[in-house]
C-alpha cells in the first residue's frame, strides 16, 4: 500500500515522505484495512520491528486532523517514552490547519503539571495516566484516541494491574475514544481485542526475516533447516556464537542470566573482537572510552566497560547508571560496538536490534521461588525479537545455547506457542489500591458498581464473578479497618487519610504502615536513621539488596552510632544494604566507596535515590495530615540530603541552581557555607574556586537572586 494513496491531508503525506516512508508495511496496511483512519480501535498483534510506531503516527496525524480532542500515548516505561516522545515531536512541523503540540509526563505522580493540558498529544508512563485519572483532571474527558504500547504487559505482575485499570476506565468515557493497542504477538489477542472492543489485526510478517536456532554439542540447527558448527574455543559457546555473526559483517547482542555472567561474556569476548576492528573504529572506540572515563566516577564497573568498549565490545545491565547505558546504546546504534552483552532488561526497554542474539542460558533467578527457573515462550519470544537490524540485514538470527536438551528447547521455545496473558487485577496489593482509587474518584459509590466496573477488567473477562465479588470483599475489609474508607449504609467513601493515600500513589499497607509509625514518634529528637529504615523497609522501596556476610558487622557499627535516631529498636538482621547505602550517599559517600564498600554501583544507587524521595515525600505528606508539624523540617531535609547526597550543613548552598554536592562541599571548605557568604564573595574571587570557573561563577551569582 503506498503512503501517497492514503486518506491523509497532503501535508501529511509529504511530511511522512521526507521521513523515509513509501509504502506500508502488511501490518500497517491491514491496519488501514481494518478501519484505523476510520476512527476503528484495532488491537495490533506483530512481531518486533514491524512497524508498530508508523501505525501509531498515522492514527495521531488522522485524529488530529479531523477532531479536536486529545491523543494519550501510553509507555510503560520512561526510557520509552522519551523516546517516543522525541520521535512524536516531529510531527509539531505538520500543517494540519491546526497546531500539533507534543508533551510528556512520566514522574512525580502526586503533581499533574498544569501546563499538560496546553498539548493535544500527551506521551505519559501508564502510572502517570492513572495518577491523572485519581485527580479527575478535567481534560479527562477531551480524550479521543488512546494508543497503547507493549498492551502484553497487562500480565506482567507488578505494573500490568495499573494498565488494566487504566484501560477499563478509558474505554468507559462517554466521549468513547478510540484505542490502538500494539502489542508483540500473544496467544491470546483474540481475548485482549473482545474486552477492549477492538478488531485485532494479527500479522506475523517482519521487514527482516527471522530463523530460530539451538546450539548443542558443536553444532546449530536452525528454524529455516539450515545447519553448521561452531568449533569451540576457551571464551566459550556463547561468545563463538556472537564472535561468528561479527567475522560475519553483523553485530550481536548476547544474553546473560546475571550482571556478572553478562560482564564476564563481554570480557571473554573483547581480545577476539578487538582483532576484527579496523583502524578507524578503535581510534573511535578509544575516544568513547575516554568520554566514559571522563564522565564518570572511576569505579571499577565503569573502568572495565571502558576498557572493554576500547576493544568493541561492552555489556548492558541496570548497575550501570544513566549516562553509560545512553553511550553504549548509542554506539551499539551506530555499529561502532560489535558485541553487547546484556541481562534481559534490555529486551523489554530500549530497542536495539543486532543480526545475532544468543541466550546463553534459559534460566533466570525467580526470587518468588528462590531458585533458578527456565523464562516463558513470552519472553524468550522477546529476546529473539531483537534480531535483524532492519536498515542493514537480510536476516535475523537467535540461537539458544543449549545443555544436552536441544530438541527439547526446539519444541518447546521454537515451536511453542507464547502463554495467554494473564490479568493480575485480583493480586491482594493491586486490588486494594485500585479499590480504593475508584472509591475516591467515586464517592458514595456502592460496592454492586464496584463490582461492576471491576468485572469490566480483563480480570472480570477471564475470572468467576464469584471470584472477583470475594477479593473485592477482602480489599473493603482491610480498607475500612485500616480507616481509609468509612461505609454508611450501603455506600462507600474515601476518609481524609484515604483521599491523600490514592493521591499520593502509594499502597493503603505502605501508608498505614507509614501512618502508624508516625503516631508513635516521639517529640524533640532527630529520627533521620529510623526514617531511612521506615523508607527502606517498605513494600514500595526498590532495588532491596539483602546484606551480604561481611556487611553483617558494618550494620551493628551504622545502628550503634545512630541508635538515637531510630524510631524503635532494630538490630542488623533488620537491615538491608541498601539502608545502609543511603546513609551512606547522605553523609557524603562517593559513588566509587558505594561500589567499593557496598557493591552498590550507580546505577542503583540513582534508581533508591529516585524511589526513597519519593517515598520520603510520601511520608512528610502523611505527617502533614496527622498534624506533625515537629516532624516536616527534618523530613523536608532528609528529602533533599537523599536528592543531593549530602550532609546538613550542605543544604543552605545546594539550593542554588548549579550546585551539587560536589561543589557545596568544595565551597565549604574555602568558608562560603551559606547564602550570605555567597553574595559576599566577589565573582572573581569565587571563579577562582576549584571546579567553579568565570562562567559558572556569573551563573550562581544570577542564580542566587531567584531563591534569595
Amino acid at each position: 500500500m503506498n503512503i501517497e494513496k492514503l486518506d491523509l491531508l497532503k501535508p501529511a503525506i509529504d511530511f511522512l515522505i521526507s521521513e523515509g516512508f513509501s509504502n506500508l508495511y502488511p501490518p500497517q496496511a491491514d491496519c488501514i484495512k481494518a478501519g484505523l483512519l476510520d476512527g476503528k480501535s484495532i488491537l495490533v498483534s506483530a512481531p518486533t520491528a514491524s512497524g508498530k510506531t508508523l501505525t501509531a503516527t498515522l492514527a495521531i496525524i488522522n485524529y488530529i486532523s479531523k477532531n479536536n480532542g486529545k491523543v494519550i500515548y501510553l509507555s510503560p516505561l520512561r526510557a520509552l517514552a522519551s523516546e517516543k516522545y522525541i520521535e512524536f515531536k516531529k510531527l509539531e512541523k505538520v500543517e494540519l490547519g491546526k497546531k500539533i503540540k507534543v508533551g510528556i509526563s512520566t514522574g512525580d505522580f502526586e503533581n499533574i503539571e498544569k501546563n499538560l493540558e496546553k498539548n493535544n498529544v500527551l506521551i505519559l508512563t501508564n502510572e502517570k495516566m492513572d495518577s491523572i485519572i485519581r485527580h479527575g483532571a478535567e481534560w479527562i474527558d477531551e480524550i479521543g484516541l488512546v494508543i497503547v504500547d507493549e498492551i502484553h504487559l497487562i500480565g506482567d505482575e507488578t505494573r500490568g494491574p495499573t494498565l488494566e485499570m487504566v484501560l477499563t476506565k478509558l474505554k468507559l468515557l462517554p466521549s468513547k475514544p478510540q484505542i490502538v493497542g500494539l502489542s508483540a504477538t500473544i496467544t491470546n489477542s483474540d481475548e485482549i481485542a473482545r474486552w477492549l472492543d477492538c478488531t485485532l489485526v494479527k500479522n506475523d510478517w517482519r521487514p527482516v526475516p527471522l530463523s530460530e536456532g539451538v546450539y548443542d554439542d558443536g553444532k546449530v540447527l536452525m528454524s529455516n533447516g539450515k545447519k553448521f558448527n561452531i568449533e569451540p574455543s576457551l571464551c566459550g559457546i556463547p561468545v563463538d556464537l556472537g564472535v561468528q555473526s561479527v567475522k560475519e559483517g553483523g553485530q550481536s547482542l548476547v544474553f546473560a542470566e546475571t550482571r556478572i555472567r553478562s560482564r564476564s561474556l563481554a570480557t571473554k569476548a573483547a581480545d577476539v573482537i578487538s582483532q576484527l576492528l579496523e583502524k578507524k573504529e578503535s581510534e573511535a572506540l578509544e575516544k568513547i572510552s575516554k568520554k566514559l572515563l571522563s564522565n564518570n566516577e572511576h569505579t571499577e564497573l565503569v573502568k572495565t566497560l571502558a576498557t572493554l568498549v576500547k576493544k568493541g565490545v561492552a555489556f548492558h545491565h541496570a548497575g550501570l547508571n544513566q549516562n553509560c547505558r545512553q553511550t553504549i546504546e548509542s554506539e551499539f546504534r551506530k555499529g561502532t560496538i560489535k558485541l553487547l552483552s546484556s541481562t534481559p532488561t534490555l529486551a523489554a526497554g530500549v530497542n536495539l536490534p543486532a543480526r545475532r542474539v544468543v541466550i546463553s542460558n534459559i534460566n533466570r533467578y525467580n526470587a518468588k521461588v528462590g531458585a533458578n527457573r527456565p523464562i516463558s515462550i513470552l519472553e524468550y519470544k522477546q529476546l529473539c525479537g531483537r534480531a535483524g537490524r532492519p536498515q542493514y540485514d537480510d536476516y535475523g538470527e537467535s540461537i539458544i545455547v543449549g545443555n544436552g536438551n536441544s530438541a527439547d528447547l526446539f519444541e518447546y521455545y521454537i515451536n511453542g506457542q507464547p502463554e495467554p496473558i494473564i490479568s493480575k487485577i485480583v493480586d491482594d496489593k493491586s486490588l486494594r489500591t485500585h479499590v480504593l482509587s475508584v472509591i475516591v474518584t467515586n464517592p458514595g459509590i456502592k460496592k454492586e458498581a464496584i463490582l461492576d466496573l471491576f468485572l469490566q477488567t480483563l480480570g472480570g473477562l477471564q475470572s468467576r464473578k464469584a471470584t472477583i465479588k470475594f477479593a473485592i470483599d477482602i480489599s473493603l475489609r482491610f480498607l475500612e479497618n485500616s480507616f481509609l474508607l468509612i461505609k454508611r449504609g450501603e455506600r462507600y467513601a474515601a476518609t481524609e487519610f484515604g483521599k491523600k493515600t490514592s493521591m499520593l500513589y502509594i499502597d493503603p499497607l505502605t501508608a498505614t504502615y507509614f501512618r502508624d509509625a508516625i503516631e508513635n514518634v516521639s517529640k524533640e529528637r532527630k529520627h533521620t536513621f529510623g526514617f531511612l529504615h521506615l523508607i527502606t523497609n517498605c513494600g514500595e522501596f526498590f532495588p532491596k539488596f539483602s546484606l551480604r556476610n561481611k556487611d553483617y558487622e558494618t550494620a551493628s557499627l551504622v545502628i550503634e552510632n545512630n541508635s538515637s535516631e531510630l524510631l524503635e529498636p532494630i538490630s542488623e538482621y533488620d537491615c538491608s544494604r541498601s539502608l545502609l547505602a543511603l546513609q551512606s550517599w547522605i553523609i557524603e559517600s562517593s559513588e566509587l566507596s558505594l561500589s567499593d564498600g557496598l557493591g552498590i554501583e550507580s546505577g542503583d544507587m540513582h534508581r533508591m535515590i529516585e524511589t526513597a524521595d519519593w517515598l520520603s515525600y510520601c511520608l512528610r505528606e502523611i505527617s502533614k495530615h496527622l498534624e506533625r508539624a515537629d516532624l516536616l523540617d527534618e523530613l523536608e531535609n532528609l528529602r533533599k540530603r537523599i536528592i543531593y547526597g549530602i550532609r546538613e550543613d550542605l543544604l543552605d548552598l545546594v539550593k542554588v541552581k548549579g550546585i551539587g554536592r560536589i561543589r557545596a562541599r568544595i565551597l565549604y571548605k574555602h568558608g562560603i557555607k551559606t547564602l550570605d557568604d555567597l553574595t559576599r564573595i566577589p565573582v572573581n574571587k569565587l571563579a577562582d574556586i576549584d571546579k567553579i570557573g568565570l562562567t559558572l561563577a556569573n551563573n550562581i551569582k544570577l542564580e542566587l537572586h531567584k531563591v534569595r
